[in-house]
């Protein structure tokens, strides 16, 4: 671990400075990105905030992993959760084809679960920010759904490009982690609000725990990024203390 480089998007805060600070105990080398207090500066909101990002990181060389963790907030879901992490991942992939053991992973949510308009999936799927964010911004319950859809988007996206052969066939294991509440401060509204916190834990049950913490899901995807993950590609694994589980039950697996 001591040689190899990590690439942590949304290191500042949350999931990613656990993973960040879990890969650093491990001997790892980790490239913070975020808005504030990281090695790189970028919006992944912005297309020249992604730009920015892969020219900045370029400079560093080679990666081994790309940990497209930046994400939540309530302003720019869309652009951030799905066009900003798609952006990291393809555009850093020419750099992980330069490691003896590269790895990516994206960070979605059980938001994902939720009903989501087809027509911003598939405008998403197309690369079409612009009539993807047209749509939900032209309709308020889009709006106020758009983290969820995201994130769905996200591992549709996942799930396609992981067999491919610029990914599978170019021995880049590619899967994404979806956890569920954890406490995070961009879920701090939902835990300081009594109200919101317990219609949220009712809506989404998490039998292990409510909220869950974020080195458990750092946790998780250190271990999917490390050269121990050999044959484990386009996943969406839940951390998510059960509330997939709970929500979905068994309906995929019956005849």
């Amino acid at each position: 671990m001591s040689a190899r480089r990590y690439v942590v998007t949304g290191s500042a805060s949350g999931i990613g400075a656990a993973t960040a600070s879990i890969l650093r105990a491990q001997g790892a080398t980790v490239i913070g990105c975020d808005l504030r207090d990281a090695d790189v500066i970028a919006d992944l909101s912005t297309p020249a905030g992604r730009r920015s990002l892969v020219d900045q990181v370029a400079e560093w060389g080679y990666v081994d992993a790309v940990l497209a963790v930046a994400g939540g907030g309530r302003t720019g879901l869309l652009e951030t959760n799905y066009f900003g992490a798609v952006a990291t991942l393809d555009g850093l992939r020419p750099l992980l084809a330069r490691s003896e053991a590269p790895r990516a992973v994206a960070v979605s949510s059980t938001s994902s679960l939720a009903p989501a308009d087809e027509r911003v999936l598939r405008a998403c799927a197309d690369g079409d920010e612009a009539t993807a964010i047209a749509l939900t911004d032209a309709d308020p319950s889009l709006r106020d759904s758009a983290y969820g859809i995201a994130k769905r988007a996200l591992n549709g996206w996942v799930r396609r490009t992981a067999p491919t052969p610029g990914w599978a066939g170019a021995g880049i294991p590619l899967n994404a982690v979806a956890p569920g509440v954890v406490d995070t401060p961009a879920a701090a509204w939902i835990l300081t609000d009594d109200e919101v916190r317990t219609t949220i834990e009712a809506a989404t049950p998490q039998p292990l725990g409510f909220p869950g913490r974020p080195e458990w899901v750092g946790n998780l995807i250190s271990w999917l990024a490390s050269p121990e993950n050999r044959f484990v590609t386009g996943q969406v694994i839940f951390a998510d203390g059960g509330a997939e589980a709970a929500l979905v039950g068994d309906r995929q697996w019956r005849g």
